[in-house]
């Protein structure tokens, strides 16, 4: 109670129901800090009205909890959503709030204040964006106070190799997967791609009983025009081009006629060896037609040494994958290891070893670090299983983050000073792995944001362990893992506390919360009946107006120049020193035991 009425100091306010306008959050153990910009919930001003559920509480029946039916509009109100996630501050790209959210029917349905029509006064009748909707008795309700509220992340670059990469990417906060592959074949532990007809469906069927959003490239190298499209008509949500099945500018330009019929989206790993032409021959070839370029700083594949120059390009949807993630002491090490293997190359042979070196140049690597933060890298990816690590997508963005706010300040627009906030640099950041993914791939109207009509796949973080380990995994409205104690305790906190699947992870829940995302023409040829899962196949949105503009948050074209020779790269005529790598980070061993 309060003592003698007095209002509510805002570090009690904050511990009673979590940050309010104009409060500051530090990210994890990074230097990085996000200030909460407007308390849609009501904050101090409106005291007493927060919707908090528990014994003694406001979520109760009269209280909080209007009468109205789930599919009843008692007395004018909108229909009471199926879950409501309460006082969560939501970082996305377009800004930090704090709000209550609102699910129903496994989509987000509203955003603002959650309240009862019966006995409370409604707060957002004027608000552009921030809406009230009522806490009826079939609602449950999941504590967001105190936490902060993501959109489950998009990795655009999955080899599907082993069922163990699933788990890894949810329990950091992955919940759609795009990518290709058939398994530990020689084939897809290089290349993303899912080869022809029998394969998509197989693999369709394979991952029906995870909860995740599941997209699959088929294979892009052939001058067989039927085949490109045939694949597509089977089930594939864009094409892919890899060195490794040849790389030409003359395929290229095929797929390409495929993608503009179709709306398809194309992947592309360049020739790292130039053999049938160097990076200004591929641009050419691609002819000014929006592209998503893969790990487009070398590192992973494509014109050695200056496919970089790529990422200033406006029609390049540019993507980095997180080995090289932030560049630090270690990178260059480990690199050379992670060719070999991926590629399936002989440290032996001579001609191996000269392809693998061409590939891991210090002065990319840094550089790559510089672009993400002008905001000219769009995309973070994490290339698993073949050089990448599916479940440190996250973590790495944000390792680059404060490595990039150590080193050069905060950003224009951003606060300086120990006590500033960072909210356009975390939302530039947060964007490479939600929006613009779902973006270059057509899915952006059921992904990659906290929006209204979005599918609520979210994620719900404790500050000291964002980025790291999720607090809960919410797959289409559903919680399909959280942090669990032993299951055997008598309540859920004992240790061995773990990232735990649970019930939207298990029996047929999967098929119901989440989606395979195919093409409107796949859908009207019948492959729902060709291919029997019971996820639904849901049609991607045309991606062949998608250029490096439409990018949120990161839109920069800089002039990008490497010389090769010299080992030097300059951006917009600047050099970038490639002995600036990080020795130390955060979201590192702070939080792992192994």
């Amino acid at each position: 109670m309060h003592k003698g009425h007095q209002p509510l100091t805002r570090l009690d306010y904050a511990d009673r129901f979590g940050p309010t306008a104009g409060d500051r959050i530090r990210l994890a153990d990074t230097n990085l800090r996000i200030e909460v910009t407007e308390d849609w919930c009501g904050g101090p001003g409106h005291s007493g009205s927060e919707v908090v559920f528990g014994g003694g509480k406001v979520v109760r029946e009269s209280m909080g909890q209007a009468c109205a039916p789930r599919d009843s509009r008692r007395f004018g109100a909108p229909q009471p959503p199926d879950t409501v996630i309460t006082g969560a501050v939501i970082l996305d790209h377009w800004g930090v709030v704090k709000a209550d959210v609102a699910i129903r029917d496994g989509r987000i349905v509203a955003l603002g204040k959650a309240y009862n029509n019966e006995t409370m006064n409604r707060l957002h009748d004027r608000h552009p964006t921030a809406t009230d909707f009522v806490i009826g008795p079939e609602t449950e309700v999941i504590s967001g106070n105190g936490k902060i509220l993501t959109a489950g992340a998009v990795d655009t670059h999955v080899h599907f190799i082993c069922p163990e990469q699933i788990h890894e990417a949810l329990v950091s906060g992955v919940t759609t997967l795009i990518g290709g592959g058939t398994g530990p074949a020689e084939g897809s532990t290089a290349t993303t791609v899912t080869p022809g007809s029998w394969h998509l469906a197989r693999l369709f069927k394979a991952l029906d009983g995870f909860p995740v959003n599941i997209g699959l490239l088929g294979k892009g190298n052939t001058m067989s025009y039927e085949s490109l499209y045939n694949q597509v008509k089977a089930g594939a949500l864009g094409l892919k081009i890899h060195e490794d099945w040849g790389a030409t500018p003359a395929v290229l330009r095929r797929s390409l006629e495929v993608c503009k019929t179709t709306g398809v989206q194309l992947a592309l790993h360049a020739d790292t060896l130039n053999e049938a032409g160097t990076v200004e021959d591929t641009i050419k070839a691609i002819g000014g037609h929006p592209i998503h370029v893969f790990h487009v700083e070398g590192a992973g594949g494509g014109h050695a040494p200056d496919m970089l120059t790529m990422a200033g390009l406006p029609n390049v949807l540019p993507a980095s994958t997180n080995p090289t993630r932030p560049f630090t002491v270690n990178t260059v090490p480990e690199h050379m290891d992670m060719v070999m293997v991926a590629h399936h190359l002989n440290p032996l042979v001579e001609e191996d070893r000269a392809f693998a070196e061409s590939r891991i140049r210090p002065a990319t690597m840094a550089a790559e670090d510089l672009l993400h933060d002008l905001g000219a890298i769009s995309i973070m990816s994490s290339d698993s299983l073949a050089m990448g690590r599916i479940g440190e997508m996250i973590m790495r963005t944000w390792q680059t983050a404060h490595v990039m706010r150590d080193r050069f300040g905060p950003l224009e627009g951003d606060t300086g000073g120990p006590g500033g906030a960072d909210n356009r640099r975390a939302r530039r950041y947060i964007a490479k792995y939600t929006i613009n993914p779902a973006l270059a791939h057509g899915i952006e109207h059921e992904v990659g944001s906290v929006a209204v009509g979005r599918l609520a796949d979210l994620v719900l973080w404790e500050p000291a362990f964002f980025g790291v380990k999720p607090y809960r995994v919410i797959k289409g409205g559903q919680i399909a893992y959280a942090q669990v104690g032993d299951a055997n305790a008598s309540i859920v906190t004992p240790q061995p506390v773990l990232p735990r699947p649970v019930w939207g992870a298990t029996g047929r829940a999967p098929g119901a919360n989440s989606v395979n995302f195919v093409t409107a023409e796949a859908i009207n040829a019948g492959l729902a009946g060709r291919v029997e899962v019971s996820k639904p196949f849901a049609a991607i949105r045309d991606t062949r107006k998608v250029f490096k503009a439409d990018m949120r948050e990161n839109n920069a074209c800089p002039l990008i120049e490497v010389d090769g020779r010299a080992c030097e790269v300059k951006i917009d005529g600047r050099p970038v020193g490639s002995s600036e790598y990080a020795t130390e980070l955060p979201m590192a061993q702070r939080y792992f035991l192994f």
